[in-house]
């Protein structure tokens, strides 16, 4: 759905990364025009970050999923925060990200953030002066 936020963050991360980029989704073969996977699990590899687009109640199911294959880091979307689920990741060694945007904070790191969606070359939240 091109008005949902996934989309906008996997178009980024498809055209302006070096990530590889896999989705999962269970109720859908194709995104993207790249291949959907129904789980975590049958992903080809072991991904770095599992990056979470999915509602708050989703989330002890995710961590379990991420758990199980081994990926280091779980990364949950803007407006996503679940301290237990915080807890128990963190807990098991796993990075834990929450209430950020992968695209966002990419962008920001690489110089490709600001308001008009233009290529500044400066990393600041800060406006310029004047």
């Amino acid at each position: 759905n091109p008005a949902r936020a996934s989309y906008f963050v996997s178009t980024y991360l498809l055209s302006s990364s070096p990530y590889e980029v896999y989705f999962v989704n269970p109720h859908a073969t194709e995104i993207l025009g790249r291949p959907v996977y129904p789980s975590l699990a049958d992903l080809p590899v072991v991904p770095d970050v599992v990056d979470v687009f999915r509602r708050p109640a989703d989330l002890p199911e995710v961590l379990e999923e991420t758990l199980a294959v081994g990926t280091p880091t779980l990364w949950l979307q803007l407006g996503l925060w679940h301290e237990e689920v915080a807890r128990r990741g963190e807990a098991a060694g796993l990075d834990v990200v929450m209430d950020r945007c992968l695209k966002i904070e990419h962008a920001r790191f690489h110089g490709g953030l600001h308001l008009a969606g233009f290529n500044t070359g400066v990393i600041s939240s800060r406006r310029a002066e004047g």
